[in-house]
């Protein structure tokens, strides 16, 4: 792995030489900077302008919901329309995403596929290149568990099985990389067929009269733009070149002065989202509107560096405890499992109570809350990719009216979230070997007598 890490590196190193080799002296078409502004200060209003304008040319077909990106792949897309794709390429394009993620693995442990590096799939091979990552490191913590749990006289042939899945791992870390830099170039092949030749040429013409309609629509917005640019352009000294650097800060006065205009964060329609932290930095995780009956716990989670081995621990404030190990092909999907084993422990020693639990990260808070509140398993599927989890997933939703997950603060030295860091660590270095029994034992006998014989209640800021 290291020397595959060394020789990735210098070949990055080779590769931005020639990158920037080959960009200089070619410089890209300065728009007007009335257009800049408009576009960087008011990017609602331009965008519909431009759409406006896309349609009536009929460029590109249908109703995009970024032009400007849009008219790059539309251009891209005009020039290999004569393309024809051979078979191969065509089945990895059409084929769903199991089964691509499969064909990456297939190349990194089997034999290299020559057609992931081809334009029509190149972006989509690095968009699942993370997720191929992720079961070569979930192979890697399957080889570690079958050699921790098999007898010494064996123990080499599984060692071997577990070298074979570091080197596939390596080898899908070489190919995600090799898949980010195609298309870095495959961008760059995009952006020199925009700027360059008829397509650059229709593309400015649409910019201009979006620009057009934008005046036309927003008056004495358009009025206030002119008046800055022409005021600017007076003393600028890079005016001779366009400004090339000056739209940015003359965007920042106008949305300054439009407050109005300013995109708010949250969600499509414009809407403030209602996740938002409270306003006091104390009070992390509020509890005053909980039931007396009500049992709240905290849990958290460990990943390993290598291998998708992950540790999860959770502490409850009746004093009861509990710790694991399983397989996560992240932080959030650790916590999430962590999660999801505390509630249902839970629920089973509880049978009428709701059970409440918290967790300082916020992906996992989200993640369950929306599992649980669609009764849909598949609404966390965006961070849950390998059955344990969502097979723990299942499982919690059947009793879901009785389970709430809420966001804490963490680290800042809560006697429960402390506990539960440390169990969660020690399952960690459990799973992997990396303690022995007699050792785990008296650090789980440590960490209990840390919490103390009983946690008592939360406050109702805990």
């Amino acid at each position: 792995m290291r020397k595959v890490r060394r020789a990735r590196s210098q070949a990055e190193a080779v590769y931005k030489e020639q990158r920037a080799r080959r960009f200089v002296g070619r410089s890209r078409a300065v728009d007007m900077l009335e257009l800049r502004v408009a576009r960087m200060a008011f990017p609602a209003a331009f965008a519909e302008a431009l759409r406006q304008e896309l349609r009536d040319r009929v460029l590109p077909d249908g109703t995009p919901q970024a032009p400007e990106s849009d008219l790059a792949q539309w251009a891209w897309d005009r020039k290999t329309a004569g393309d024809e794709l051979p078979p191969p390429v065509r089945e990895l394009r059409d084929c769903d995403d199991d089964a691509f993620v499969q064909a990456l693995l297939r190349d990194a442990r089997e034999e290299e596929n020559p057609y992931l590096p081809h334009d029509a799939v190149a972006e989509r091979w690095s968009r699942h290149a993370r997720a191929a990552l992720a079961w070569g490191r979930y192979a890697i913590a399957q080889a570690e568990r079958d050699v921790l749990a098999c007898s010494l006289s064996v123990r080499r042939t599984r060692l071997d099985a577990l070298d074979d899945a570091y080197q596939d791992t390596a080898v899908l870390a070489a190919r995600s990389r090799e898949a980010l830099l195609r298309v870095t170039e495959l961008h760059d092949q995009m952006l020199v067929c925009v700027t360059t030749g008829p397509f650059a040429e229709l593309i400015a013409q649409c910019r201009a009269a979006a620009l057009a309609r934008f005046a036309d629509a927003e008056p004495e917005v358009w009025h206030g733009v002119r008046e800055l640019t022409v005021r600017h352009q007076a003393s600028c000294p890079e005016r001779a070149d366009g400004c090339p650097h000056c739209h940015r800060a003359l965007a920042a006065l106008l949305t300054d002065a439009h407050p109005a205009d300013k995109v708010e964060d949250g969600d499509a329609d414009g809407e403030q989202s209602t996740t938002a932290l409270p306003v006091d930095g104390d009070r992390y995780a509020v509890l005053a509107d909980l039931p007396d009956t009500a049992v709240v716990a905290v849990a958290d989670a460990a990943v390993g560096d290598e291998s998708a081995l992950c540790g999860y621990g959770w502490a409850a404030e009746d004093g009861t405890t509990g710790y694991g190990d399983s397989l996560a092909s992240s932080s959030g999907e650790a916590e999430v499992i962590g999660i999801c084993a505390a509630a249902l422990s839970l629920l089973e020693q509880h049978e009428d109570a709701p059970v409440v639990l918290l967790c300082d990260s916020t992906e996992a808070v989200d993640a369950v809350d929306t599992a649980l509140r669609s009764a849909d398993p598949a609404a966390a599927h965006r961070t849950l990719l390998f059955p344990e989890s969502r097979q723990l997933m299942d499982r919690l939703l059947r009793d879901r009216h009785r389970v709430q997950v809420r966001w804490l603060k963490g680290h800042i030295g809560h006697e429960l979230n402390e506990t539960a860091d440390a169990f969660a660590r020690l399952a960690l270095r459990r799973a992997n070997g990396r303690i022995p029994p007699s050792a785990a034992r008296k650090e789980e006998a440590r960490i209990l007598r840390s919490l103390g014989s009983g946690a008592g209640s939360l406050s109702v800021a805990a």
